[in-house]
């Protein structure tokens, strides 16, 4: 059977038409441009920079220094445009703004579409925002302003204001003429938005069915089976849950009156995805959600203190529990040197159980409907756990020893540890979570509580009461 011919329209490409790669952002590079910028050659600076992706650009400019970056920003800051903004991520971009010339970043700004001029300005101080309104055309300056008038994380905020809706009883080659004839057409757009009298979205077809079909067929024929709109006040973490569940690439955005108003596509409902997750990574190891590595040093140590705090405060518990036992411990040297592969393995079966359900309840996969089944779950594999790494230890333990009942104690106590880890897990985000606290950040320390105290008061008591 013959392969099928796979067949590039090249038709118009000019007879000169040459393909390039530009290589991306590496360590030679950043070296060549450094070099350039404390040479204060800027010719050599815009020649090494200009090339490069803006997403690259960007990767630069957090990857360095600051004193290197400000630098670098005056021999080049008056070329950056507005994709290295939008790339940024927000710390360092603060440094950049203030770094830039006021009609230098309006420059930028200018070049974005909505979505991104919100991304960037809703934090600014009144007076510069106000600048930068000013200085954008007046349809952009309305579509930003009515954005920004959309509660903060909602899907008004998330949004772009430029969209290409046609009446809903039109046909492909009407809606083609349409396009053609436009003044002007968004940079990037996936579906041709069909929409009724009152201009609220009935449907959508996506561009490569557009362009496939005939002149004469409606479009309402060619529309997609996917189609979903959301409320602007609908928070935009929900929004992304939607684009990843139903395998989306734009939403319509409607008023409270159901008018299309902007829409959402793929690229920054996956940025908020993305951001959720990193918020829930940092969260639960008692980071601040913004916290990166262009962070001051004194910024960094205040944020991670009450985390580190309250862990003191845990261990202060569980070292109490030990000190319960003193006596036993005394008596029986074997016992200090056991408890930390108790409590390690406690708190290793805890974190498992606690990422799980954080992750769970992120996503929506944990409900009210199968709370129950999935504690129970848990607590099974806590169990089959605690006895397999209960089993091994009593053998360790006996060879090691040569006590058959210390080899009992430790098996039991595994087994109790492990149980008790994994449900505590479970259930204790759960709990936070119906309390409207963030498991995140909160489940670490009361699971670490709860894995420590009852490992070291299940190991040190059986001990006593069996061994002593």
């Amino acid at each position: 059977m013959a392969e099928p011919e796979n067949r590039v329209l090249n038709e118009d490409l000019p007879s000169d038409f040459e393909e390039t790669t530009v290589d991306g952002l590496d360590g030679d590079r950043i070296e060549i441009i450094l070099d350039a910028v404390e040479a204060e050659d800027a010719a050599a600076v815009a020649a090494a920079v200009e090339p490069l992706h803006a997403a690259d650009i960007a990767d630069l400019l957090e990857q360095i220094s600051g004193s290197q970056r400000r630098a670098l920003l005056a021999l080049y800051g008056e070329m950056i445009d507005g994709d290295v903004l939008s790339e940024l991520e927000e710390g360092v971009r603060e440094e950049v703004i203030e770094a830039l010339p006021r009609e230098a970043f309006a420059e930028a700004v200018r070049e974005l579409d909505t979505d991104d001029v919100v991304d960037i300005i809703e934090d600014l101080e009144d007076a510069e925002k106000a600048y930068i309104l000013e200085s954008l055309e007046v349809e952009d300056r309305a579509a930003v302003e009515s954005s920004l008038a959309w509660p903060e994380h909602s899907a008004g905020r998330l949004m772009q204001s430029e969209t290409v809706a046609v009446p809903q009883d039109w046909t492909v080659g009407r809606a083609i003429d349409q396009m053609r004839s436009a003044e002007w057409l968004p940079d990037q757009f996936y579906h041709v938005i069909l929409v009724d009298a009152r201009h609220r979205p009935t449907g959508y077809a996506t561009l490569g069915r557009v362009l496939a079909s005939r002149r004469d067929v409606a479009l309402a024929d060619i529309a997609e089976d996917s189609f979903r709109s959301v409320e602007a006040t609908q928070e935009e973490e929900e929004v992304a849950r939607q684009f990843n569940k139903y395998h989306l690439i734009s939403m319509p955005v409607t008023d409270e009156a159901g008018r299309l108003v902007g829409v959402i596509t793929i690229d920054d409902a996956m940025t908020v995805l993305d951001d959720e997750h990193e918020e829930d990574m940092l969260r639960m190891a008692g980071v601040h959600e913004e916290s990166s590595l262009s962070d001051r040093i004194w910024d960094t140590a205040r944020g991670r203190f009450l985390w580190l705090f309250v862990n003191l405060i845990t261990a202060i518990m569980a070292s109490l529990v030990i000190s319960q036992f003193e006596d036993e411990i005394k008596a029986l040297v074997a016992l200090a040197v056991l408890m930390p592969i108790v409590a390690s393995m406690g708190g290793n079966a805890g974190t498992q159980s606690m990422t799980v359900a954080v992750r769970a309840l992120a996503t929506h996969e944990l409900t009210g409907q199968n709370t129950r089944r999935v504690i129970w779950r848990e607590l099974v594999v806590g169990v089959i756990n605690g006895m397999a790494f209960g089993i091994i230890m009593a053998i360790v333990a006996g060879f090691w020893f040569g006590m058959p009942m210390l080899a009992l104690v430790i098996a039991m106590a595994m087994l109790a540890t492990l149980a008790s880890a994994a449900l505590s897990g479970i259930v204790l985000p759960v709990i936070l979570d119906k309390l409207k606290i963030d498991p995140a950040l909160a489940s670490g320390p009361f699971v670490t509580t709860v894995t420590d105290v009852v490992g070291f008061f299940a190991f040190l008591g059986l001990a006593s009461l069996m061994l002593l």
